[in-house]
């Protein structure tokens, strides 16, 4: 999966400095792989004490900052090489079950794809909120067909570990009866279901001609979503990770102001 390189239409963003935002070193990607952790460890001790209202806040966190970990991989952003790359592609696909080699393949292919009618990822974006949520559980279903029918034999090698991971941790639930461990597999079966909503709609729907995605600004909103919501920048520049991403956003502010005037926001405030 090789890395994405920018080409803005708009003149004014060819200026931007971004190149400097992009090496990460191995201990960067270590760093970010952290993130989610605090977060399934919490969900779990929750889940054993029964603490349902507390428990499903903290596998949300989980799934969001896991979604944020899978997106660097998927770009190569986390200073590993491919096959650090990959393997963790592989562990996430274990906690949060799916394949996301097969999130890699459609993700990659919406960046090149996206606002076309072969964007099967991007697709999301033009639909209502009630169709959104009414086609999420589909949704990860349908892409991995995709992948699986259009990635070759290479990608079905992956997804095919990917899914074994999978059956290992349902398994595992099983055998075991342990009720933290099923809830959690029930809270990513949620989870994935609401993906197209949280990860694609939300940051791709009503977008103006000629902009591809939302963004966001405000220091707590950015704090609490993980930076996840600076997707406008992110699309622009994919090889900045995504802790750069509001450096980014501020020279891209500063270079563009006419564009950042008609950008919306993911969550409409005052910026």
């Amino acid at each position: 999966m090789a890395r994405h390189h920018p080409g803005p239409a708009d003149p004014a963003l060819r200026g931007v400095a971004w190149r400097d935002l992009v090496p990460m070193r191995p201990r960067d990607g270590v760093i970010e792989c952290l993130h989610p952790l605090p977060w399934l460890a919490l969900s779990l001790a929750l889940a054993e004490f029964t603490l349902w209202p507390l428990a499903i806040p903290a596998s949300f966190m989980f799934f969001l900052t896991a979604l944020r970990l899978n997106h660097e991989a998927i770009h190569h952003n986390l200073g590993f090489g491919p096959r650090g790359h990959r393997r963790v592609l592989h562990v996430l696909s274990a906690l949060m079950l799916g394949s996301n080699s097969s999130v890699a393949f459609n993700h990659l292919h919406h960046h090149r794809k996206v606002g076309t009618a072969d964007d099967i990822e991007g697709k999301c974006g033009e639909m209502t909120l009630w169709e959104v949520l009414r086609y999420g559980p589909r949704f990860p279903v349908e892409t991995h067909i995709h992948g699986w029918r259009n990635g070759g034999p290479q990608l079905r090698r992956r997804m095919g570990v990917d899914l074994a991971l999978n059956a290992a941790v349902i398994g595992a639930a099983l055998a075991s009866q342990w009720a933290p461990l099923l809830y959690h597999i029930a809270a990513m079966l949620v989870a994935q279901s609401l993906t197209a909503f949280f990860a694609v709609w939300i940051t791709h729907h009503g977008c103006e001609d000629g902009i591809v995605a939302r963004t966001q600004r405000g220091r707590l909103l950015n704090l609490v979503s993980y930076n996840m919501f600076f997707h406008l920048e992110h699309h622009l520049f994919p090889a900045v990770p995504v802790s750069r991403l509001a450096t980014l956003a501020a020279r891209l502010d500063a270079a563009a102001p006419r564009l950042a005037e008609r950008v919306r926001m993911v969550v409409p405030v005052a910026r």
